[in-house]
């Protein structure tokens, strides 16, 4: 298994995000049935796990360490603050904030420490910039963490290549991580390059284009209605039927080579470049058995072209976010 480098860590390229593993598509799994996932991940090979303050407002973290702690020694661990909730009008009812001030970012990272049940985060993420905050000062809270032990490197979340690189001049960027997949390029724009030119590992989440380039969601009213999706343009009632029309041809070329669409699209990200790892969530064991089976996949330029060809941001339709949460992040876009 070739691994490839996250800041000081070398770790297999497919990780396992960690947000479903709480309410965000739907209902939560259960606590066992979590712990049979985390578990059976680690037996699988992952050693990358990804999780944040704001999933399941601490849920996921506190998952995690209950679970993972004791085979720390076996995992690169990855967590995110900037992003958390918070009961603002005291009615024990938590909302979701971005909150990038020095001491925000300091207090999160001490309740993800005693959620998480470990004494350091491996790659800790500012999960969004705080637009109000210079991420001077943001990336600057960072680096005293680094300092007092407290976690071993800094990431970046949904931030432009101008924005990434005025952080690393504060202190050095292990990772920066924003979604990519077939159906979503706007990495491609700089921020790729600016990762290679900095020597900076760019961890794409949502390879799968939420669930979408699996192939089997074909009804998106079979969607709970909590599903974060009903908030993305590009599941609406307006978009969603015209991207269904790019899976006939995606399918084909995954039935040519003998494997699973959600395994073309993993094996797509991976040959893009050898600076890119990926974090596909899921909370069901037999996917997360498939998604692996995506680093024994080879692809040809012949095949790369055709897909490339099939799935690309001309043809699919519609934003990947809506007015709010496009306002919220820092990336380029076409």
């Amino acid at each position: 298994m070739n691994k490839r480098a996250v800041g000081p860590f070398h770790i297999n390229p497919i990780g396992l995000g960690c947000m479903n593993i709480c309410a965000v598509y739907g209902p939560p799994p259960s606590f066992e049935d979590a712990e049979r996932l985390l578990l059976t991940a680690l037996d699988e090979g992952v050693d990358f796990f990804d999780t944040a303050a704001l999933y399941g407002f601490g849920e996921s973290e506190k998952i995690i360490g209950k679970v993972l702690s004791k085979h720390r020694s076996r995992f690169t661990l990855a967590s995110k603050c900037g992003m958390q909730g918070v009961d603002v009008n005291g009615d024990g009812k938590k909302v979701r904030v971005i909150d990038g001030r020095p001491d925000t970012i300091k207090a999160t990272c001490d309740d993800s420490l005693r959620r998480l049940n470990t004494d350091v985060i491996d790659l800790y993420y500012l999960h969004r910039w705080d637009k109000r905050v210079p991420i001077e000062e943001s990336v600057g809270a960072l680096a005293d963490l680094v300092r007092a032990g407290k976690i071993r490197s800094i990431g970046l979340s949904e931030v432009s290549a101008d924005t990434l690189r005025k952080a690393h001049r504060e202190h050095p960027i292990a990772a920066l991580q924003t979604e990519y997949s077939l159906w979503t390029r706007n990495p491609e724009i700089a921020v790729l390059k600016a990762c290679a030119d900095l020597g900076v590992a760019f961890v794409s989440f949502s390879p799968l284009a939420r669930k979408f380039l699996c192939s089997d969601l074909h009804d998106i009213g079979s969607l709970s209605p909590t599903d974060w999706r009903h908030t993305s343009p590009r599941f609406n009632d307006e978009h969603y039927p015209r991207n269904l029309q790019l899976l006939h041809d995606y399918v084909q070329i995954a039935q040519e080579l003998g494997c699973t669409p959600a395994q073309l699209a993993i094996a797509w990200v991976l040959h893009q470049a050898p600076h890119i790892v990926t974090i596909p969530g899921t909370s069901r064991i037999d996917h997360l058995k498939d998604n692996m089976g995506a680093l024994n996949l080879q692809l040809s330029t012949e095949v790369l072209m055709r897909l490339n060809q099939t799935i690309n941001q001309d043809k699919v339709s519609g934003q990947r976010y809506n007015a709010q949460a496009s306002s919220e992040v820092d990336t380029e876009v076409f």
